[in-house]
């Protein structure tokens, strides 16, 4: 059997990610289970993973990776970078037609380019199998945490980038003392699992809708909204959930209930740009306006959460909206909401995003690219491939010229 040499990319990308593909461990579990696999690493002094890490694993360093089949990163490859006519996986952030990276589209067809983006990696049921969406999740969870300690002044918690890993995040988490607030969340897949783990962890009840809108607690209390809980077709209670995949822009929005008794809204939720918004600016000006803290961990910008006007950073995660005056504000003024919208939390917990995913591409993806794709994995995740679109992405046409 030949040879099959992947390639680990050194993030080139700016701000650089510390993420990686493939872990140490994971590499080394990869040769010994696959005596046909090499694995070189590009040296990198950014990524959360020490070069000195790889080789202790036996895993060699290589700064020319051109004779690798393979060549693996996170975030998008400089189109002056890539290799031509080689099989790349990472996030490019071409799919939903991003203007930022048009001209990155335009080379991976010119130069014959296979072009594998995680996002679109499917099974056959067309779910996706591989993401840092539970981390997004778990930090997201944290961050809403600390913004609320803060702006109560109640607590003070170490950022999650300036922990080593979760679990010391999680002993952060024991120094949070919450009064008997009550906390909303939207969304039921990935994210939405990982921020449930983070609430997990402070042992935060979680109680039904209902129980939410109706009930008064001595302690601090989450619910998980799902669609058939903040939205509604016009005139019809009868909800159908794929009727609302199908046709978002016929339903409208029932979450005003939640606004007037949580305090801090988690949104980890898909939202598709025809649905309606969670609720609106003018929403906010009501006496009952209750919220205080919004994490929008899915980071759409002017999108379900009307409050996130721009991403934020993972150095400064929170900014404040202004509800009387509309516009931006320092984030823990009296008047304001304070929102959480940094739009790559897996960052701040590198080492264990990393481990998750790799864990992930190793036991769900790579056997897919040994043996040659039986289940039709890559075929699907395909974006292009000597230098033209796959079936799946023709609708790219115009973007890419």
């Amino acid at each position: 059997m030949n040879k099959l040499k992947i390639g680990v990319l050194r993030e080139e990308k700016s701000p650089p990610d510390k993420r990686v593909p493939l872990t140490p461990l994971i590499c080394a579990e990869l040769i010994r289970k696959y005596p046909h696999i090499e694995i070189y690493v590009q040296p990198s002094n950014i990524r959360c993973y020490e070069d000195a890490e790889y080789t202790a694993f036996g895993v060699p360093l290589k700064e020319d990776l051109s004779d690798c089949d393979i060549l693996m990163g996170v975030k998008e490859v400089p189109t002056n970078l890539l290799i031509p006519n080689k099989k790349y996986f990472f996030f490019s952030h071409t799919i939903k037609k991003q203007p930022h990276n048009q001209k990155l589209m335009k080379a991976l067809i010119e130069k014959k380019i296979q072009m594998i983006d995680y996002e679109t990696l499917t099974d056959k049921n067309h779910n996706r199998i591989i993401g840092f969406g539970r981390y997004a999740g778990i930090v997201g969870a944290y961050n809403a945490i600390l913004g609320y300690g803060k702006k109560y002044d109640l607590f003070i918690l170490k950022p999650a980038n300036l922990c080593r890993d979760r679990a010391e995040m999680e002993e952060e988490l024991k120094r949070a003392k919450l009064p008997n607030i009550k906390i909303a969340l939207t969304g039921g897949g990935r994210v939405a699992n990982g921020a449930i783990e983070t609430l997990s962890a402070l042992r935060i009840r979680k109680v039904t809708p209902e129980e939410f809108l109706m009930a008064q607690f001595r302690e601090p209390v989450y619910c998980q909204l799902n669609p058939r809980d903040y939205v509604e077709r016009e005139n019809d209670h009868n909800f159908d959930l794929q009727d609302f995949f199908k046709h978002p822009e016929h339903f409208k929005s029932t979450f005003a209930p939640y606004t007037k008794a949580a305090d801090i809204y988690i949104s980890s939720h898909y939202w598709d740009p025809r649905s309606p918004k969670m609720f609106e600016l003018q929403d906010m000006k009501a006496s009952d306006f209750k919220v205080s803290v919004i994490a929008d961990i899915t980071c759409d910008i002017n999108g379900s959460v009307p409050t996130t006007i721009r991403a934020s950073s993972i150095d400064k995660p929170f900014y404040g909206y202004n509800i009387k005056e509309d516009k931006e504000d320092l984030p823990f003024n009296k008047d304001t909401v304070c929102i959480m919208a940094v739009d790559n939390l897996p960052c701040e917990l590198p080492r264990d995003a990393s481990d998750d995913f790799g864990k992930d591409l190793m036991e769900r993806v790579l056997p897919s690219i040994i043996n040659l794709d039986k289940e039709g994995i890559i075929e699907r995740a395909t974006i292009c491939s000597n230098g033209e679109l796959s079936k799946n992405f023709n609708y790219l046409k115009d973007y890419i010229k």
